[in-house]
């Protein structure tokens, strides 16, 4: 049996603080950010009021702002939220966009901040609580504190949470440019449960849904219509859900808030929750606005007004159709109302709860969160409630009044897990041991997975063969043709054909009463298996045989050392261990890669020294100045890249060009980056049409590997449309790239098509 690799496709935040951020990190729960905000006018908060008031979203302040004492000016400041934003708080939300007047203008990456003002938690750690369990199964802001001043004045602690933005999708997708909302109605239905965010159809017209979401993405027209046939299909043809839903994205976002009685959300008012369409065309939920979870939000259910602190005790994760009501939440109704994935959904709750809250990991956290922030809470002079509530609301209710009540993080949690502890769905799970997978499968060939089921009746085997990619669902089966050993002795299995340069692969078990995942946060977590390698999957792409003192590349001990440089040409990243090195074809195992990995479409060094005493990659032999061959290959002649070099030029590499693929030739050295001849680097020029245009041009790019973003400028020199190459081929082949201009005016245009070394320019007409 092999040893399963547990694989995300994004950066998990757990419930510690994550090595890889450093203490000068925007989002750092060690410490606490301080933020200066700076306006000309005295009377900001009037401004701020009624730019809220009367213009919304899309009125802001002109002001700079000094993070940790980084001073960025010409920044947009407005007040943000509906029930934590009131005009006489002294206290109010911001949301501060760092490129309102100068183009990429950024803190560590990131283009705008969200501050909250921590209403309706005298904890202080609600969303930050909140958030830390969500990077576990989705998805989701990264979060922190910061201490907020205007005009050096200290208004309080606030929340700082990542937003939802082009560069969140980028980190979590990558991608950006597609289909983008958020439910966010432009008024908010108080009286009633309907008409907000909710994902019902309202007909074909776009123009009637365009009061309920607000459009995040440039391509409008295009946008809207996706959203209708995603909420057509939810509401009438649900049988082809999956194929425009990720439908585990949307299990997670009901699972997260029922658990954590999160009303303010779907839930409740339908609304705090964003949908992206990923590259294989369907949407995913993002979860949005944790600041009154835990209980701390109670306007309603989405079916009663008015929750009660007993009812958030007891509430139903099935509610929406157990009882009779008017409500219509096709996102939640539509889905568990399919007996497997109710049971998917239920999965969930139980694995969250398992993970945080039945071992008390969120009340440890949330003492050390507490501990962390204890002086600024002191500090804050515009905090809500009363430090005395601070550290005792992490326990019990804070009775703030008669008729205002905000309940106690233990006292919810206990009592919700004792609740669901008896919930039907939750116990009698089947358990899923021995998994077994291949070593090092061959592409193209059958693969096998089988697994030990003990109490399921139905198991299915969730795989695919990329990252972001959609997962395929087959049954597994116990019936002694699987490769499962006899009929009915509980063993399970399936196989499909390889396919790609990975396989990413969960188990799902059920019985008549509850389910379970393996891994269990699944679709988030899976199983990796690396197929075998082969030939031109991984190239040599430089060598550096003569590296003279005159070089400035050097090993980590200042070595002016041989080098090789090889080359991912795959979209995955590729684990090295059981590959070999050589110059001798008679001893292809001369050198064996240590467990590493390389990235996709990246590069990696080793150094040819014959010093595998130093740290890193060096090998056991050096490279021969002149006349010699070098192996990468799994040893027994199974080769999967090989090169021959003669006589080498000194402080000159022999790599190919085009990087990856194309043939060896000299050229200046570029090292772990890719290869160009010449001082300027030619760079392949692109195909634009049609010209002229009406809603897309596209562009065919013979060697996208030199590209990486483009701009289109107007007549008068003004850049409108600006974006970054996101390339579904590999980079080593042509590729075809659409942009969306159908809301561009008739007229002339550019298009800026930037590479590294340089930029291409092409005009263009709108008719």
């Amino acid at each position: 049996m092999k040893t399963k690799f547990l694989a995300l496709y994004t950066i998990l935040s757990a419930f510690i603080v994550n090595p890889i951020f450093s203490q000068d990190e925007l989002y750092n729960t060690n410490s606490v950010r301080e933020i200066r905000i700076y306006f000309q006018e005295s009377n900001w908060d009037h401004i701020l009021d009624s730019l809220h008031l009367n213009v919304g979203e899309d009125g802001r302040l002109l002001g700079n702002i000094s993070i940790d004492g980084n001073m960025l000016n010409g920044v947009g400041v407005r007040y943000k939220g509906f029930s934590s934003w009131g005009v006489n708080q002294e206290k109010t939300p911001f949301n501060i966009d760092l490129e309102y007047t100068i183009n990429n203008q950024n803190y560590k990456g990131y283009t705008k901040l969200k501050l909250g003002n921590v209403i309706e938690d005298p904890s202080f750690v609600r969303e930050v609580l909140s958030y830390e369990m969500i990077r576990k199964y989705m998805p989701a802001s990264l979060t922190g504190y910061a201490n907020v001043y205007v005009n050096d004045t200290l208004i309080g602690l606030y929340t700082n949470v990542e937003a939802v933005d082009k560069n969140f999708l980028d980190k979590h997708f990558n991608s950006q440019n597609n289909s983008f909302f958020k439910g966010a109605p432009e008024t908010l239905n108080y009286s009633t449960f309907e008409d907000n965010a909710d994902l019902n159809y309202h007909g074909t017209d776009t123009a009637a849904y365009k009061p309920y979401y607000k459009l995040e993405s440039d391509n409008s027209e295009t946008s809207w219509l996706d959203l209708v046939r995603l909420i057509n299909i939810l509401n009438n043809d649900t049988i082809n859900l999956d194929t425009i839903l990720n439908v585990d994205r949307a299990l997670w976002m009901h699972a997260i808030n029922y658990t954590l009685v999160n009303l303010d959300s779907y839930i409740g008012y339908s609304q705090n929750y964003y949908l992206y369409m990923d590259d294989n065309g369907r949407f995913n939920p993002i979860p949005w606005d944790f600041n009154m979870s835990f209980g701390s939000f109670r306007e309603t259910d989405g079916i009663n007004a008015s929750i009660t602190l007993d009812d958030t005790k007891s509430l139903n994760p099935l509610s929406m159709i157990v009882y009779s009501h008017s409500t219509k939440r096709p996102l939640i109704v539509n889905l568990i109302q399919n007996s497997t994935y109710k049971r998917m959904y239920l999965a969930h709750m139980r694995t969250i709860i398992n993970e945080n809250l039945r071992n008390n990991l969120y009340y440890t956290r949330g003492q050390e969160l507490q501990n962390m922030i204890d002086g600024n809470v002191q500090n804050d002079p515009n905090k809500f409630y009363g430090y005395q509530f601070f550290h005792s609301n992490l326990d019990t209710t804070a009775k703030l009044s008669s008729s205002h009540k905000i309940i106690g993080l233990k006292e919810l949690i206990n009592a919700r897990i004792a609740y669901l502890d008896t919930f039907p769905g939750f116990q009698g799970a089947p358990v899923i041991s021995d998994i077994t997978e291949p070593d090092y499968p061959i592409q193209g060939n059958d693969t096998w997975i089988t697994a030990k089921v003990s109490g399921g009746n139905e198991v299915l085997l969730g795989y695919r063969f990329k990252t972001n990619g959609i997962f395929k669902k087959i049954h597994m089966y116990d019936d002694g043709n699987h490769h499962d050993g006899n009929a009915g002795d509980g063993v399970f299995g399936t196989s499909f054909i390889l396919s790609g340069t990975t396989v990413q692969y969960y188990i799902y078990a059920q019985n008549d009463s509850a389910g379970i995942f393996s891994p269990e946060r699944a679709e988030y977590e899976f199983y990796n298996i690396q197929p075998k390698l082969r030939p031109g999957d991984i190239v040599f792409n430089e060598i550096m045989t003569q590296n003279s003192s005159f070089s400035n590349i050097t090993d980590q001990d200042g070595e002016h050392d041989a080098w090789i440089e090889i080359f991912n040409t795959t979209g995955e990243k590729q684990n090295l261990k059981n590959l070999y090195l050589s110059d001798e074809d008679w001893n292809l195992t001369k050198w064996a890669f240590p467990d590493t990995s390389i990235d996709k479409n990246s590069f990696l060094i080793i150094w040819a020294d014959n010093d595998n005493s130093q740290n890193g990659l060096h090998t056991n032999f050096s490279l021969p100045e002149n006349n010699r061959k070098l192996f990468l290959s799994y040893g027994n002649n199974q080769l999967i890249d090989t090169v021959r070099y003669g006589v080498q030029e000194d402080d000159n590499t022999y790599g190919r060009y085009p990087n990856g693929y194309g043939p060896f030739v000299f050229m200046q050295p570029t090292f772990a980056k890719h290869n160009y001849v010449g001082t300027t680097p030619p760079v392949s020029d692109f195909l634009l049409y049609p010209n002229p245009a009406t809603s897309s041009i596209y562009m065919d790019i013979p060697n996208p590997e030199d590209y990486h973003s483009y701009s289109i400028y107007n007549s008068i020199g003004q850049k409108i449309i600006s974006g970054d190459f996101n390339f579904e081929a590999s980079p080593l082949s042509s590729a075809k790239y659409k942009i969306d201009v159908s809301d561009l005016n008739k007229g002339i245009y550019i298009i800026k098509a930037s590479t590294t070394y340089k930029s291409v320019f092409k005009k263009f007409v709108i008719k």
